[in-house]
């Protein structure tokens, strides 16, 4: 039928009503419930095509309401993904804690966008504080909020492309790459593949990074990176960053900052940390050795939806020279944009009337929600001291599976954990290929118990790596994967 204004009505989206929403959650609950009791369970099948009813379907041309389609959301709940169970070691990653989900539902209904002058801005610009105070960072630096660690390595090495260039006299995000010069990102072998393709995405080239190789402990070989930048200044190559790894993917290895940081002045590169999985770890006051020298780099990235256990889609990219990053990443003029892009929260009659941030000029990003939300939520609840407790327990863990696998004829240590990962195998009997036998440990691991490490290779051998940074994670589950390699290995040895 024909509205007042003359168009004609169809089924359309319920509006954001709390009683619908009420109403929604409370239809949706057993499906959550079932979920969670679900991560307790001895084995995680994995999804099956056509489980979901509308999974191969067309487009519809009529919708099925907000309640059937809660129900058949039910069905997705109920076969999602495990990363929440005590028993998911793998990567580093892990599922969100409530404090985490409840700020993403409010941020979802009333967050709106990043930008104007709003107290979920106002959480923004309160959570990168608080961010960069936990990981020691100093004082005076200047962040933004990103969707990972991915983007947050593509923001930093962005602006150290654009100070490494000005200091030639060319404005590389105006004018573009100046021909004949080229630009080298120096990082370890192990650094984390979002690095070489930032340096991709900056114009450097994947090969525009180089590799340099890493010691026994999993560490940027200082000799070889010395060696490295020597030749290439040689050459005239521009030194765009050296990236200093707070804490490897592979194996939680902490790269020795303070010498990298000396090392790269000499020569006048930028100092990239990449932190996205350790630098929380330098608050704890027993932990923070490992990172010396951390406050002299010049930009630095972490991801809260790691060790902070935020939901997933959270990372912070910090520079110590604010000006610099928005000269590589300014949007420029456009009309629509009516507000300035003040952060003073006085002198508006509106909170349209300023933009509040400068978030769409220092990222990738112009429409964004304000996920700085989630991590205000978590660091709200837990405090500094919630923080590292958490870290602690998680390095101890890694150290008890350390210490067992030294305990036991039967299981190697193929590296000393540093921070929560640590790599182990079962010991291959003499003739028997340890690589081979230890990737069907990982799959019968999957297969049959609720322990779920992923692997790597480490000093030249397939590894177990568990990753501790799962606030659900316990002793048993700690234990229970120790013993579990065992007596799978002892079967598949005999």
């Amino acid at each position: 039928m024909p509205d007042e204004a003359g168009f004609t009505s169809t089924l359309s989206a319920e509006p954001a009503d709390l009683t619908r929403i009420n109403e929604a959650l409370a239809r949706l609950a057993p499906a959550l419930q079932r979920y969670l009791e679900g991560n307790a369970s001895e084995r995680f099948p994995p999804y099956r095509s056509g489980s979901i009813p509308s999974e191969a379907g067309p487009l519809p041309d009529t919708g099925i309401g907000l309640d059937a389609m809660v129900d058949e959301l039910a069905t997705v709940v109920e076969l999602g993904c495990r990363i929440s169970a005590p028993g998911w070691l793998g990567f580093v990653t892990t599922g969100a804690t409530t404090a985490g989900v409840v700020a993403q539902a409010a941020t979802a209904l009333a967050g709106g966008q990043r930008y104007l002058l709003h107290s979920f801005n106002a959480l923004e610009r309160t959570a990168l504080r608080w961010l960069a105070e936990l990981c020691g960072l100093p004082p005076d630096v200047r962040g933004v909020i990103t969707s990972g660690g991915s983007t947050a390595n593509l923001v930093a090495l962005g602006a150290a492309r654009q100070a490494a260039f000005e200091r030639r006299g060319v404005d590389v995000a105006s004018d573009g790459l100046p021909a004949g010069i080229q630009g080298r990102i120096y990082a370890s072998a192990r650094a984390h593949r979002t690095i070489h393709r930032s340096a991709a995405v900056l114009g450097l080239g994947r090969r525009g990074v180089r590799e340099i190789p890493i010691d026994h402990d999993g560490r940027i070989d200082i000799s070889l990176l010395e060696k490295a930048l020597r030749e290439d200044a040689a050459q005239g190559i521009v030194p765009i960053a050296t990236v200093a790894v707070a804490g490897t993917t592979d194996t939680g290895s902490v790269d020795a900052i303070a010498d990298i940081v000396s090392l790269a002045r000499e020569f006048g590169s930028w100092v990239h940390v990449d932190g996205a999985y350790g630098l929380v770890a330098n608050a704890s006051p027993s932990l923070a050795p490992l990172f010396a020298g951390i406050a002299e780099a010049d930009s630095w990235i972490v991801d809260p939806h790691k060790w902070l256990a935020c939901p997933l889609g959270v990372g912070a990219a910090f520079v110590r020279d604010e000006e610099v990053l928005t000269r590589a990443f300014a949007e420029g003029e456009a009309t629509y944009l009516e507000g300035s892009f003040s952060t003073a929260l006085t002198d508006a009659d509106s909170q349209f009337d300023l933009m509040g941030g400068r978030w769409a000029d220092q990222s990738l990003e112009l429409s964004a929600p304000p996920r700085g939300s989630l991590v205000w939520a978590v660091l709200r609840e837990i405090g500094r001291s919630g923080v590292v407790q958490r870290v602690e327990r998680h390095v101890a863990f890694a150290r008890r599976v350390a210490d067992r696998a030294l305990e036991d004829e039967r299981l190697e240590l193929v590296m000393e954990p540093q921070l929560s990962i640590t790599c182990f195998r079962y010991a291959p009997p003499p003739g028997v290929d340890g690589d081979a036998l230890n990737q069907r440990l990982l799959e019968r691991l999957r297969r049959e118990t609720p322990f779920i490490p992923t692997s790597t290779i480490a000093n030249g051998v397939l590894a177990i790596r568990p990753c501790f940074i799962n606030p659900r994670t316990t002793e048993h589950e700690v234990e229970g994967l120790v013993d579990a390699v065992i007596r799978i290995g002892d079967e598949l040895s005999a």
